[in-house]
């Protein structure tokens, strides 16, 4: 991956930030192997790289977030997907955050997810040896807590036995020194990996779970008289509401849609004065016969499933408003309403892209939309070489003075990919 002109030795699945190192800007992300690097935003300039998670799975899914100094950088991984091979060992991957000296890349401390590492559990009917417990993986970039010096982070599922209560959980941890202040477990029995989804369940958890993730970072809000809450949006299509001067006591939950693996809410909301707007996927994933596909088939996706954009006020949980989702186009294959993307909120107007392309402005105030735009055709680029957009996933748009910067290609599950370019939008 090209980044100010740097070639990291893998792919990048997170966002850069921008801090401080010895007192000059600097620029940090993770690679897809769990290497972290600093860069000078200006040159390109390695300031320097660290070899941080060991197990051959792990990603950076997760933007670092910079703090006074401080790189913090969470993990999750693939282990779950590889589990669904019958011959794999399923799982010994652990979720983890580290914080790293922005200024030398020096580690200062590492929190796992799960304390105990990985241990043989019980054998498969083929005779592979499973073991756990493993997962709890962080997908998300954490939330700072500067009155009491907190970090927040949001956790997935366990990929196989034993469960833990940190998986499916709101982690509270020390900045200074990694310790776990308190854990909210917001989903019970959730243990799962891609084996389960498979005719052949031999690493399957004995109790198969529904894979609701937290797929998104705890938004930490002020309420009336003095009080906090941190709220996140789940796979499950719940919206909760916890407490965190209270180890996490639950304030409200609100259901906003069906949960799925692939549903519910994924990657972000976005929060101001008033309220949360979460946005729900919902995908409908199916197959098609396809002779010229190695397996005969391939993927499609649903056009008339999925969806939807909800306001939820921050102090009751009462859906204030919901934007329903705009069907697809006649005629457009492979094309689904749903809404993976996440949100991006500046006052008076919340952003929301779909899987099949457009991005669209809501009013905080009513839900109705403001303007749109379908990024899924063809552009000619500033260096004028010819572009297409695609689905909108994970990331959500960027805005500064005045402008709006986004990506655009997406192909997993079937979608359109584009060439993921930027797009500037006045």
């Amino acid at each position: 991956m090209h980044l100010l002109g740097f070639q990291a030795a893998a792919g990048l699945r997170g966002g850069v930030s921008i801090g401080e190192a010895n007192g000059a800007p600097a620029a940090f992300f993770a690679e897809a192997g769990g290497t972290l690097y600093a860069l000078n935003p200006g040159t390109g300039q390695q300031i320097w790289k660290i070899p941080v998670a060991g197990h051959f799975a792990t990603i950076a899914t997760a933007s670092p977030r910079y703090y006074k100094g401080v790189v913090y950088q969470p993990f999750s991984s693939f282990e779950e997907v590889v589990g669904a091979d019958p011959k794999y060992a399923c799982c010994t991957f652990r979720g983890s955050v580290v914080a790293l000296d922005a200024a030398t890349g020096r580690k200062l401390w590492q929190t796992y997810t799960i304390d105990e590492a990985a241990g043989p559990t019980r054998k498969t009917s083929a005779g592979t040896q499973l073991n756990g417990p493993s997962g709890a993986g962080i997908w998300s970039t954490p939330t700072i807590d500067e009155k009491v010096g907190v970090l927040y982070i949001a956790t997935g599922d366990n990929y196989s036995d034993p469960a833990t209560d940190t998986r499916d959980a709101i982690l509270a941890l020390d900045l200074k020194t990694g310790k776990r202040l308190w854990a909210k477990q917001l989903t019970e029995s959730d243990t799962y990996n891609t084996a389960c989804s498979t005719p052949n369940k031999a690493s399957c958890p004995e109790k198969e779970g529904p894979d609701y993730d937290f797929g998104q970072p705890p938004v930490l809000v002020n309420l009336d008289g003095g009080k906090r809450a941190l709220v996140i949006g789940q796979k499950s299509g719940m919206v909760h509401a916890i407490d965190p001067d209270d180890k996490g006591k639950i304030l409200w939950q609100t259901r906003v849609g069906a949960g799925s693996s692939l549903g519910g809410s994924q990657w972000g909301s976005a929060a101001d004065a008033r309220n949360i707007y979460v946005a729900i996927s919902n995908i409908g994933v199916g197959t098609v016969p396809d002779p010229k596909a190695p397996q005969g088939y391939r993927m499609a996706l649903n056009p008339k499933q999925g969806g939807g954009l909800h306001a939820i006020d921050l102090r009751t949980g009462r859906i204030v408003w919901t934007a329903v989702p705009k069907p697809c186009a006649e005629g457009r294959t492979d094309c689904s309403p749903a809404q993976f993307a996440a949100v991006t909120g500046i006052p008076g107007v919340v952003f929301s892209g779909s899987v099949d392309g457009h991005l669209r402005p809501f009013s905080t105030s009513t839900g109705e939309p403001v303007w749109g735009t379908d990024p899924e055709r063809e552009f000619e680029t500033v260096n004028g070489k010819s572009a297409h957009g695609g689905s909108l996933d994970v990331a959500g748009p960027a805005i500064a003075n005045g402008m709006v910067f986004m990506n655009s290609g997406y192909s997993q599950w079937g979608r359109h990919a584009g060439q993921c370019f930027p797009r500037v939008l006045g």
